[in-house]
């Protein structure tokens, strides 16, 4: 992202990371040979990581047999997010992750990375952002003209086909139902596939053992490329400029006038895809939820779409004035972060908090853990969008919200997908309130963090 990010991820509203808690390395929950922790790990990721912050802010553990550190003060989480590149590394992530997301601006380390943002990053500068806003509200409108009072869907099938028809047409640059279709399974059974590896047995095993969930993984990404080389060929035989993302790729150079290589503009495609759809769609799903369990919110929600837009659709002006929804995003970001881990290899002389990391340790972090911690977030359970309030809400310490990451390696995303969350809420809720059904509905932290099953709402118009 640009200059601005840290705009996005809250940072000038709290309060600065302090450097008078002091820490020391706690133990954890005992192991077992080989295999560490990764058994209590794979059984559940996000409440193991709430358990370790009951240990303390600093807590060891082993994941299989990689040592492993555990940290939740949000001053030691800004020394690892900010010390990447530096002093911390990009862990070597699993073959499932490596085989969809290729070597991308997400995986890429040191020289290779710093190239790789460079030219990435102007294609999702403030303004270029603007110039997809439209097709943001458009594809949202399309939406709601569909939907009718009274009629049943499935909001997490509906979020997901939306912010696909975005990604593919901010991206791509084409609205064809076999691009989306065709990409959309092949990421459903990659996401599938990567959390499945990541949390199990597979994220210790060599990367050459086989498995049937690598041999998915390795067919779906055989389309995904195959997708991606098919529109790639189609902008080079392409007459003039076009908007979109890919276009700015294909032309951009770095300082030595080179081109970014095919290889490269498929991991850079796939990982924007992933992040203009995936991210979106799933933080779209949870607010819903929240907003139907919580009708004061919706009201206070709906008061502002009417006194801000009227009887018109929203547009990339109307943003910044629509502070309330950017409220309630930040807050479904808080309580279900669709990226819930950090982590980062400690290279030679690493330090967090004051201590030393040996050389080779990997240090973990979670938004899910620590954006739920009661001592940065009063009633921590609640959806509170207010505490967002820019004049009258809580002072949110640096980094205890982190959904995008931080430091030089935040999310580059990030403007483009709050735009993207916010339009998409305003177009929706100023026609609809959705009645999600009774119950609980739980959460599996996979590639994102999704719902555990579907989500079916009742439509009432407003």
């Amino acid at each position: 992202m640009s200059s601005d990010a840290d705009t996005e991820t809250g940072t000038d509203s709290g309060t600065a990371v302090g450097d008078a808690r002091r820490h020391t390395v706690v133990p954890g929950p005992r192991g077992l040979p080989f295999l560490g922790n990764l058994p209590r790990f794979a059984k559940d990721p996000l409440a193991f990581f709430e358990q370790l912050r009951g240990h303390g802010d600093m807590v060891s553990w082993r994941f299989g047999r990689n040592r492993c550190v555990f940290i939740s003060d949000p001053a030691c989480i800004g020394e690892l997010l900010t010390e990447t590149e530096r002093t911390f590394d990009q862990p070597a992530l699993g073959i499932a992750f490596r085989t969809v997301m290729g070597n991308g601006v997400v995986v890429a380390r040191g020289t290779d990375w710093r190239r790789k943002r460079s030219l990435v990053q102007p294609s999702v500068r403030p303004k270029q952002v603007k110039s997809y806003a439209s097709t943001m509200a458009e594809c949202a409108v399309e939406l709601a003209d569909t939907w009718s009072g009274g009629e049943r869907v499935d909001i997490k099938r509906e979020m997901a086909a939306l912010t696909q028809r975005i990604a593919v047409r901010t991206i791509f640059g084409v609205d064809t139902p076999a691009d989306a279709q065709a990409m959309g399974r092949a990421m459903d059974v990659a996401q599938q596939e990567i959390g499945k590896e990541f949390s199990g047995i597979g994220a210790i095993l060599p990367d050459w053992v086989p498995t049937p969930g690598r041999a998915r993984i390795r067919k779906a990404a055989a389309v995904i490329d195959a997708e991606v080389a098919r529109v790639v060929a189609r902008h080079r035989d392409g007459d003039g400029e076009r908007p979109d993302l890919l276009s700015r790729l294909l032309t951009a150079v770095d300082e030595t006038g080179a081109h970014l290589s095919d290889e490269e503009i498929r991991d850079e495609t796939v990982t924007l895809y992933i992040g203009g759809h995936e991210t979106t769609s799933s933080t779209l799903v949870w607010a819903w939820y929240l907003l139907s369990r919580n009708p004061e919110a919706r009201a206070v929600l709906t008061e502002e779409l009417d006194r801000v837009l009227g009887d018109r659709e929203p547009g990339f002006d109307d943003y910044a004035q629509l502070t309330y929804a950017q409220s309630v995003v930040k807050e479904t970001l808080r309580l279900y972060p669709t990226i819930w881990l950090v982590t980062g290899v400690a290279k030679e002389g690493a330090r967090i908090g004051g201590v030393p990391m040996p050389e080779g340790t990997r240090v973990w972090s979670s938004q899910w853990a620590t954006q739920r911690d009661a001592r940065w977030f009063p009633e921590p359970e609640a959806f509170r969008p207010e505490r967002w309030d820019p004049e009258g809400g809580d002072e949110i310490e640096e980094y205890a919200w982190f959904p995008f990451g931080g430091g030089p390696r935040v999310c580059l995303g990030t403007r483009f997908a709050m735009v993207e969350a916010v339009l998409i809420l305003a177009v929706l809720a100023r026609r609809f309130d959705l009645d999600v059904d009774p119950g609980e509905i739980g959460h599996v932290p996979s590639l994102t963090l999704q719902p555990d099953r579907d989500v079916t709402a009742t439509v009432r118009a407003r």
